[in-house]
């Protein structure tokens, strides 16, 4: 099964069963912020026709900054959509068991998640591109 992990947010980490890294959405001068929608299906879908994943799994949107949670339940709206369209199952984890998996507490901080994804072996660009990481990590774990 090919996996496709997604940590949306301006800054998305993701993660697939061959590499990883983080996009950045982030809206330029003089843009409509509907560009961030924009530039996020144009990249999810140039990984579909790339990877052909069998699913995609997303972290569900959680915190106290109502204005984060908008956008990415708004590109979690766009992803959705995509997935419909190309008959891609999705799947979402909550913040916390995927906080769980990487580090036994399911409140770990930043930092614990960016090492945790470290002591792997892996280069990790932030805390975006580490939830992908485990994200994809406990997917594959539960249902591969």
């Amino acid at each position: 099964m090919k996996i496709l992990a997604l940590d949306i947010a301006t800054k998305t980490g993701w993660c697939n069963d061959t590499s990883s890294g983080v996009w950045d959405f982030s809206v330029k001068r003089g843009e409509s912020i509907g560009m961030r929608l924009v530039r996020f299906r144009a990249k999810v879908l140039e990984m579909i026709h790339l990877e052909r994943p069998d699913v995609i799994v997303y972290e569900l949107p959680a915190g106290l900054f109502k204005a984060s949670i908008m956008v990415a339940s708004e590109m979690i709206g766009v992803l959705k959509t995509l997935c419909e369209d190309y008959a891609i199952e999705y799947a979402h984890e909550s913040a916390t068991e995927i906080k769980k998996f990487a580090t036994g507490k399911g409140n770990a901080k930043k930092d614990v998640m960016i090492q945790a994804a470290k002591d792997l072996g892996i280069d990790v660009i932030d805390d975006n591109h580490a939830d992908a990481i485990h994200l994809h990590r406990l997917f594959k774990s539960k249902y591969n």
